[in-house]
């Protein structure tokens, strides 16, 4: 039942490194943190079982390209759990599982009789993940929220709070995302602890928590009276415009070692002695300077100066360029993968490389109920 992957470029996606083989999950989360985690752990060779309602399955199957993108290498099976029928069988899953994810809000699985008592009653070796907004107890707890709030709540936007600027974030779900990446490292350190003492744990995932942890370099200092170590009050940290239109960014953050070539490099000679703390005191001039110059050739040009004289840059890149990017292609970070029927999409790789290999993806995109037969011992025509 495996379709095969092929590398972008550098070592292909594979079978050879699963190093969760072996491990099943039992997901019951929808749209984004929960099937971004279970993506992480199914491409490491975790079999992931998608647990979806009958009519329609997860909601985000509506938005075809990006369900595709979350869900590769996966199972889906249909269940209704305002049924006996159905909370028979999920019982049945959770007995078997290794990995239980829950993406509801807190109270909702014990509502339905799934618990993390119930289920632990069921499997006491089960590691039951739940990831929510606000964490399964607080005074936010039942707060109703998208990824823009959670990041507003968390201090993301903190330079927002102290400018009024209300200007749209950047389209990056980070607190999905993070989130998703905290619930499969909670799963994988509870299965290794698993290993020594053969019980299994609650892991809550916060997805405001897993924010505040980011802001740790901002929030230690404020907490403790100290001063925050304002990298982007460099001139040379920022996004400029090149002569033709295209954006790059420069991210000099403290080194004198790389100013003094960007200063020779866009004759600026003068400011080269400037250490970091007449730089930040010039800032506003100093950067005026750079974007001048900077906006007088085209990026192209700008790149192969500013890599011979080694200086930290980058292209800002839109999708279309991130894709054809020599260098991630290199690194094998896109694949295709082989669909029933014959079709083929594009992945994004698993990012982590072992031993020079992607481990994955390596099978397609689910249809809703697909593995009910092989899963559940039943067709989609029966009762669920």
């Amino acid at each position: 039942m495996t379709q095969g992957a092929t590398g972008g470029g550098g070592a292909p996606a594979g079978e050879a490194v699963r190093p969760l083989a072996g491990v099943r999950v039992v997901s019951l989360a929808e749209q984004y943190p929960g099937p971004y985690a279970t993506l992480l752990m199914a491409d490491l060779g975790a079999e992931v079982i998608l647990v979806e309602r009958p009519a329609g399955g997860d909601p985000a199957r509506q938005f075809p390209p990006f369900h595709a993108a979350l869900n590769r290498n996966k199972r889906s099976v249909t269940l209704d759990l305002k049924t006996d029928t159905g909370r028979a069988q999920l019982r049945t899953l959770i007995a078997s599982a290794d990995v239980l994810l829950e993406g509801f809000r807190p109270g909702t699985m014990e509502r339905l009789g799934f618990g993390y008592t119930e289920a632990a009653a069921l499997n006491p070796r089960l590691v039951y993940v739940s990831i929510s907004g606000f964490g399964q107890d607080g005074p936010y707890r039942d707060r109703p929220a998208h990824d823009i709030s959670y990041q507003s709540i968390a201090g993301l936007m903190f330079g927002r709070a102290r400018s009024g600027n209300v200007e749209q974030p950047d389209e990056l779900a980070i607190g999905d995302l993070s989130s998703g990446m905290f619930a499969a490292f909670g799963a994988v350190s509870a299965l290794y602890e698993r290993a020594r003492t053969g019980r299994g744990r609650r892991v809550d995932v916060s997805m405001t928590d897993g924010l505040v942890s980011w802001m740790s370099v901002m929030l230690g200092p404020v907490m403790n009276g100290q001063a925050l170590a304002d990298i982007g009050a460099e001139p040379a940290y920022g996004m400029f415009r090149c002569g033709d239109g295209r954006l790059l960014t420069l991210s000099i953050a403290h080194e004198d070692w790389f100013w003094k070539p960007l200063c020779g490099l866009l004759g600026m000679d003068d400011a080269a002695g400037f250490d970091r703390g007449a730089r930040v005191a010039q800032a506003a001039s100093l950067q005026a300077r750079i974007a001048a110059r900077l906006a007088t050739e085209p990026r192209a040009a700008w790149a192969a100066r500013l890599d011979a004289a080694a200086i930290p840059w980058g292209p800002v890149n839109d999708l279309d360029e991130v894709a054809a990017d020599p260098h991630f292609r290199a690194r094998g970070m896109f694949c295709t993968v082989a669909h029933p029927g014959g079709a083929a999409l594009h992945h994004v790789a698993q990012p982590l490389v072992f031993d020079g290999t992607h481990p994955g993806p390596v099978r397609g995109v689910p249809a809703l109920g697909e593995g009910n037969d092989e899963i559940l011992g039943r067709s989609d025509r029966e009762g669920a």
